[in-house]
């Protein structure tokens, strides 16, 4: 679902979002489920609406990987660099 925004407002969140995005720590988490969907998808596994979840160490559904497992979005402090 679309946020409805003003278009400078929409203009500003789409810049903060490329800035989160390529964070050190996004892009290594980037990297690692590029590679391993690739290397799950090269052994025929099936990942259609599956996302990597780098706390579990496995592909999960979408809607399993959002939410922070019932502690919130934020469960635990992230490092800020």
């Amino acid at each position: 679902m679309a946020y409805k925004l003003s278009k400078k407002a929409a203009v500003a969140k789409k810049k903060r979002d490329l800035a989160a995005a390529k964070t050190p720590n996004r892009r290594k988490k980037k990297a690692e489920n590029q590679k391993l969907r690739r290397k799950a998808k090269n052994t025929g596994k099936n990942l259609r609406g599956k996302d990597y979840d780098h706390t579990k160490g496995r592909f999960t559904s979408v809607k399993s990987n959002r939410g922070g497992y019932g502690k919130g979005t934020k469960p635990k402090k992230s490092k800020k660099k």
